[in-house]
């Protein structure tokens, strides 16, 4: 593991230990340690370009590819439910010849070698992806003077690829609209050479910090969640009578932070109902069925399209915090975010609120994409300072226990917060461009994952190194459940008189501080109720198809034979045949 941040390393050794106590249910924080193994290669991978793709929407009579990376070490795991090492290209839309020059750096990559998978999908949203096939690179050994290779066509193997992409492709070489049969994938890998630090026992992301903002306009009319419209200089667009044009929208935003996470940061999904555990290991129906849902939901609010929005950074500086602001608006319409940070450093963020409109089955879950484990979750805001070199009431009053840790600011040698006070302060005039202008509040709030309060601090420590002059405060969803209802109530106050800016629904009561976040649990139980509901009614439903078609049927046969019976010689049935005539 690299060098940390003094400031980091200073907080990992004041927070207390979590207690080692048994968790019930199963889940929530896990102290396996990260196995030992020397410093490792720092690989940077390059995906340039494909060739001779396959077509695989008919449609258009093209493809939208991307590569999903995944690299395989012989590193031991904690767990071998821990997620595999994984990187994903934007997509490039309606393009079987596609160019990504994307770049992806991976620290402690182990001197035995790796094997690197390209597979290279096709993206559809309305169903699930296509593959096109995989390109793998195997390297046996890595040495410092392993320099790696530079622009290396590397054969995408068919197997497992879609057989209708590539009949179509066949056709389109038949018909010399294809210059060959075998689709390649262009790929570097450049040795950076020995990873820092002393410990190697995993590998991580290190950069660029990319980040992504993905836009569905049919969520936006499911959730009624509108956004201004801006011309192609990021003015407001209006009528012709000078009122503002609105689109409904529905955003969902990534940020590749800098690896490694903190290894404190390490969480296991909460097994608080027996179907739990079925749904993320996909055993038995029900789980299947719920683990497909989660992650087709996944795929949905994170698809690429023409609207999504992308860019990088080489590695955290005040840019990334400004887009980052830029991503939560700046503090306005009072917004909430449901928030997962992967074990990989990925942090995937949507607006929440009660006045949920789509019915996610578990937002974290959803968020995490059915990851046994994670990093961290929670929720968080970001609020616009009004006043942020003085001192708040809370500080003021010593009485008012623990809120002065949350609070802390410091007066005339404050670093954190610009000298002088913002005029007005908020929501009034534009928003500064300044991060030291906002804190951004967040929480343990994660019934899913259940994340241990007493890692808070880490958690603090570690976005700090991430986001530069942003100023952050912590709070634990039990201990400061009292404080954290009313900040959020604020912030849905701020909400209710900015106008509607409702992207999900959440069903917890804020005010219940009895028990961490029950909001994923209530709906993961509701989705398994309906879900038993409707295959019980189907059985039911089934069955009383099957009784009332045999039932006919011996009406019918019943009524034959009465047809055929012969009659007394005054022309009357028998008493049998006229009871069962009535019947």
């Amino acid at each position: 593991m690299t060098v940390q941040d003094d400031s980091l390393a200073h907080d990992r050794d004041a927070a207390a230990k979590p207690s080692e106590e048994q968790h019930q249910p199963q889940g929530g924080y896990d102290d396996t340690p990260v196995p030992h193994a020397p410093p490792g290669f720092t690989l940077k991978f390059t995906f340039h370009s494909a060739h001779s793709l396959p077509i695989a929407d008919i449609g258009t009579f093209s493809s939208d590819p991307y590569v999903l990376a995944e690299l395989q070490t012989s590193l031991p795991t904690r767990h071998k439910e821990d997620p595999r090492l994984q990187m994903r290209t934007p997509t490039i839309q309606r393009c079987t010849e596609p160019v990504w020059n994307f770049s992806w750096t991976v620290a402690n990559v182990p001197a035995s070698g790796f094997r690197l998978k390209a597979k290279v999908f096709d993206e559809d949203p309305a169903n699930h992806d296509d593959k096109l096939g995989v390109a793998i690179v195997d390297v046996d050994r890595l040495t410092k003077d392993w320099a790696g290779f530079k622009e290396e066509s590397i054969k995408v193997k068919k197997r497992r690829g879609s057989k209708r992409a590539y009949t179509m492709h066949a056709m389109t070489v038949a018909a010399r609209k294809a210059a060959t049969m075998d689709p390649w994938v262009v790929i570097s890998i450049e040795n950076l050479g020995r990873t820092p630090g002393d410990e190697g026992g995993r590998c991580y992301t290190i950069g660029p910090n990319w980040w992504t903002k993905h836009y569905s306009p049919v969520l936006g009319i499911l959730t009624g969640r509108k956004e201004d419209k801006d011309d192609a200089e990021g003015q407001q667009e209006v009528d012709k009578n000078g009122k503002k044009i609105q689109r409904y929208n529905f955003q969902a935003n990534q940020f590749q932070l800098r690896g490694p996470t903190p290894p404190e940061l390490y969480h296991r999904y909460v097994e608080f109902r027996p179907f739990v555990k079925s749904m993320y290991t996909s055993s038995g129906v029900k789980g299947l069925l719920l683990h497909k849902a989660l992650h087709h939901q996944h795929d949905r609010v994170y698809n690429f399209s023409k609207l999504t929005e992308w860019g990088q950074f080489d590695e955290p500086c005040n840019d990334m915090t400004l887009k980052f602001l830029d991503l939560v608006h700046w503090d306005k319409g009072g917004r909430i975010f449901t928030y997962v940070i992967t074990l990989d450093a990925l942090w995937r963020f949507t607006e929440t609120g009660k006045e949920f409109g789509i019915d996610m089955l578990s937002k974290h879950t959803m968020h995490s994409d059915v990851s046994v484990y994670i990093a961290y979750s929670g929720e968080f805001f970001v609020r616009r300072l009004k006043h942020p070199n003085k001192p708040t009431t809370e500080e003021e009053d010593e009485g008012k226990k623990g809120f002065s840790r949350f609070f802390h600011r410091h007066n005339d040698n404050n670093e954190t917060h610009p000298p002088d006070d913002i005029g007005g302060g908020p929501p009034e005039g534009d928003p500064p461009k300044d991060p030291r202008y906002y804190e951004l509040v967040i929480d343990n709030d994660s019934g899913t994952y259940r994340p241990n309060a007493k890692l808070l601090p880490i958690l603090k420590a570690y976005l700090q190194t991430q986001l530069p002059g942003l100023h952050i405060v912590t709070l634990d969803c039990q201990a400061d459940a009292d404080k954290m209802a009313e900040m959020k109530q604020e912030q849905r106050d701020r909400k209710a008189a900015e106008g509607n800016t409702v992207v999900y629904r959440q069903v917890k009561d804020e005010s219940d501080s009895s028990s961490i976040s029950s909001s994923d649990e209530d709906e993961l139980e509701d989705a398994a109720r309906e879900h038993e509901a409707r295959t019980r009614d189907d059985h039911v439903l089934h069955a009383l198809g099957h009784q009332a078609k045999e039932h006919k049927t011996a009406k019918v046969h019943h009524f034959k034979d009465l047809l055929h019976r012969p009659k007394k010689s005054d022309g009357s049935a028998s008493k049998s045949d006229a009871s069962a005539e009535g019947a």
